[in-house]
């Protein structure tokens, strides 16, 4: 028991380690650093299994240890999740404005349709061990969800780093918020679906519901006088406290069907906006994005050991092609149905393109329900990672055509 809690600790210093090199390498390369993260980490499992055989891959990621590892990298997830969803609401620019509507409703229906596509193609066409046996109706839906969301975590870190891209970040950044609540609305029901039909459904909305009450009295008590005080006076007290109940919510939710994720999404929504109880919440999602990198590691390791018959070319290509084309498309014809310029709405289009973590973490709930095979996750991640790591260069190339069309304007 010892031994396995000491290697443990070893492990998990080899992911950090593993996390920083993906993270100095994106750098290098001017991507966002979280591709890097994500790329290295899901990829240790199987490299290790590729390169040095099944037997080296068990005894560097032992079953008694891959237990604990991936309690922990989901611990780290949904404390880092608490601080998403906490700020989801704190942007710039509000939440009104016909263009920000219009961009949600391009970046989110277009999406949608070119899921429906690529689920067209994985029910119809794909071969049976990528198709796999869910049921028809929640892998459709869990497909169209997959195209649909934007890493809003990801995309904030982006936009840290970019100062030149105008109105067109806090755009990007509320619509990528108004996008991912129906989204989860969604993937709760194909959820549903493949956990008890038309019944899981009626539950998974119920325990929603349900949740959505206690977070409501839980703002109004968290937002008291008494409660303030003690969260300015004692912010790592109460840091504890919160990611206890973080992590008891998650746990609660998980029992009754539904992924430990909106545990965190209703406790985010639970604490106020203040400045006190922010400074906790920062203190909460700062441990927890240090463990994210576990949680990759366990999917990637997961993903080894389930078995990829054959690397999924059609798919892969057919979900960059469809992912692209749905954000960077929805996103710009929204935005200019919106009443914004062609730079705009191009600079919003490619934002919200990103999609990174929230990804990542759709796909693999996904994955552990039994929705996604092996080969549908790979196509998937792929096709995250690239749409993630495009953003960047897509902007760089936008801002050289707008200072090329400058440069060309007669004085």
């Amino acid at each position: 028991m010892v031994q396995n809690g000491i290697y443990l600790l070893v492990l998990l210093a080899a992911v950090f380690a593993v996390a920083w090199l993906g993270r100095r390498l994106a750098r290098l390369l001017r991507m966002p650093t979280v591709v890097g993260e994500i790329a290295l980490s899901i990829l240790l499992g199987p490299v290790l299994l590729a390169a040095f055989g099944r037997g080296v891959f068990t005894a560097v990621l032992p079953a008694a240890v891959t237990g604990p590892l991936k309690q922990v990298g989901e611990a780290g997830l949904v404390l880092f999740l608490v601080g998403v969803v906490h700020h989801l609401d704190r942007g710039a620019g509000g939440w009104r404005g016909r263009a920000l509507g219009r961009i949600s409703l391009g970046a989110f229906a277009v999406p949608l349709l070119t899921g429906l596509v690529f689920a067209a193609w994985a029910v119809w066409l794909a071969p049976a061990d990528v198709r796999g046996t869910a049921p028809a109706t929640a892998l459709v839906i869990m497909l169209a969800v997959a195209m649909s969301v934007t890493a809003v975590p990801v995309l904030a870190r982006i936009l840290e780093e970019r100062s030149d891209l105008g109105r067109a970040s806090a755009l990007s950044m509320m619509a990528s918020v108004l996008i991912d609540t129906p989204a989860w609305l969604l993937l709760t029901v194909a959820l549903g679906l493949a956990a008890g039909g038309l019944g899981g459904v009626w539950l998974a909305f119920a325990t929603i519901a349900a949740g959505g009450l206690v977070a409501w009295a839980g703002h109004r008590a968290l937002g008291s006088a008494p409660a303030e005080a003690f969260a300015a006076a004692r912010p790592r007290t109460t840091a504890l406290v919160l990611a206890v109940v973080a992590l008891g919510a998650g746990t609660a939710v998980h029992s009754l069907g539904l992924t430990a994720i909106f545990g965190a999404f209703l406790v985010g929504l639970t604490v106020p906006g203040t400045e006190a109880w922010s400074r906790v919440v920062t203190l909460v999602s700062g441990v927890g994005r240090a463990f994210v990198p576990v949680f990759f590691v366990v999917a990637g390791a997961t993903l080894s050991t389930s078995g990829v018959s054959a690397f999924p070319w059609v798919g892969v290509v057919l979900a960059v092609v469809l992912g692209v084309a749905g954000k960077v498309g929805g996103g710009y014809a929204g935005a200019r149905w919106g009443g914004e310029d062609r730079v705009t709405a191009l600079r919003v289009g490619v934002l919200v393109n990103t999609r990174g973590l929230t990804e990542i973490v759709v796909l693999q709930v996904g994955f552990t329900a039994g929705l996604l095979t092996p080969g549908l996750f790979v196509a998937l991640l792929v096709m995250a990672l690239v749409t993630t790591a495009l953003t960047g260069p897509l902007l760089d190339l936008v801002t050289r055509r707008v200072g090329a069309a400058r440069e060309e304007v007669p004085l």
